[in-house]
């Protein structure tokens, strides 16, 4: 691709915070201390959670950078980041989550494959770019289009970057034409992350963002969009990122048999005390994320400090000043809320959180029931285990 390669070796990397908890050095996946998401509503981009499957690409020339739309349409067309900058720039409050967030946890059940995510790889993001509705109408495809006059019902991104599980070959991922072409999805073509040039690490200069749905679907570092028949078939979408139940294992697995995961199940975490923490008997605040996917909203967070035999509501925040009133306008949908409760903790106990969203969809109780060989999507209720007595805080 003209202006931009993927390196064979990681000799070129950028450089990352120090605070980052790295799961894997090369290719590079780290997440930041669970105490920083809560720090802020709007997730500082070095502190937003690094997942890659190969070098990082480096852009030599810009003007020369552009992104091939071919498939199955009247005419190809190659787009030039001048082409994207001239559409409407929209600004979209987005939190990406990668679908293997909390394996780690998933793996002392039984054991997985994956990186050891903690609770951290999730992050919340103000997007800038154009809506991938509008590029679309560049090549000719209306909006709120479910099949092109060729018979394309998928658009496919392919990135820069080469991964070995592609052999060598680009990551790439597809999702529907429907909803690529359909505005209220606000699927960008983004170019800013926080309101500045999205860095290497986050795509730069041009990435996906698939709002509502799991990481993976939002490609970075863009080389093509193909307009397809069928879902993409690479191997990201077809050989990993599906939700199998409890009793399927490497032995009898048939990728086949499942779906692409799409949207992320309703989610919670305390981001305010780690797995087992010493505390001061009294006073404690707990806090933490709460997320759903497609679109739905927060309904309510509830917190117990006994283990899960009773509960009280945390209350919900996005911006500041602003009450927060799931899938109400003012609400940013495609948002995570950050949640808050003070209680009064006397002795040892296990502190729980569970979130239910707009759709009443809630956290399922034990993560045995939710298990999968690849150990994606556990959302199950989060637990932290607190010790009264001398404190470390």
């Amino acid at each position: 691709m003209p202006g931009i390669s993927g390196p064979s070796d990681y000799s070129q990397e950028p450089t990352r915070h120090p605070c980052l908890q790295i799961n894997a050095k090369e290719p590079f996946n780290a997440e930041p201390p669970r105490s920083a998401l809560v720090s802020s509503y709007v997730t500082p981009v070095e502190l937003f959670y690094k997942r890659n499957h190969g070098p990082i690409p480096v852009v030599d020339d810009i003007e020369r950078y552009c992104v091939d739309i071919s498939g199955l349409i009247e005419a190809a067309k190659k787009v030039y980041m001048r082409d994207v900058r001239m559409l409407p720039k929209y600004n979209v409050t987005a939190t990406l989550q990668c679908a293997g967030n909390r394996r780690t946890a998933m793996s002392k059940t039984r054991q997985v494959r994956g990186v050891g995510w903690d609770v951290s790889a999730i992050g919340n993001a103000v997007w800038g770019g154009a809506k991938l509705a509008d590029v679309l109408e560049l090549v000719g495809i209306p909006k709120l289009t479910s099949s092109t006059q060729s018979g394309g019902k998928h658009v496919e991104f392919v990135s820069i970057d080469k991964c070995k599980e592609e052999n060598g070959g680009p990551y790439k991922a597809s999702i529907p034409l429907s909803q690529a072409t359909n505005p209220e999805a606000d699927v960008l073509l983004a170019y800013e992350m926080n309101g500045e040039p999205l860095n290497r690490d986050h795509g730069y200069p041009l990435r996906v963002i698939v709002p509502g749905v799991i990481g993976a679907r939002s490609v970075k570092w863009l080389d093509s969009i193909n307009i397809i028949t069928e879902e993409c078939q690479g191997f990201f979408m077809q050989k990993d990122y599906k939700m199998f139940p409890p009793s399927v294992d490497w032995g009898n697995i048939d990728w086949n048999t499942r779906k692409p995961q799409m949207d992320f199940p309703v989610q919670s975490v305390i981001c305010s005390l780690e797995d087992v923490q010493s505390i001061k008997p009294g006073k404690v605040t707990i806090s933490g994320y709460a997320v759903a996917g497609g679109g739905r909203g927060i309904e309510r967070v509830d917190v117990s400090i006994d283990g899960g035999k009773t509960w009280m509501e945390a209350t919900r925040i996005q911006k500041t000043g602003v009450p927060y009133v799931a899938d109400h306008i003012s609400s940013d949908k495609w948002a995570w809320v950050l949640f808050e409760v003070t209680v009064d903790v006397t002795h040892s106990t296990e502190i729980v959180a569970k979130a239910v969203d707009s759709a009443a969809n809630v956290q399922p109780e034990k993560v045995q029931d939710i298990w999968n060989l690849r150990g994606i999507l556990n959302t199950s209720w989060h637990r932290v285990h607190v010790r009264v007595g001398h404190s470390n805080m």
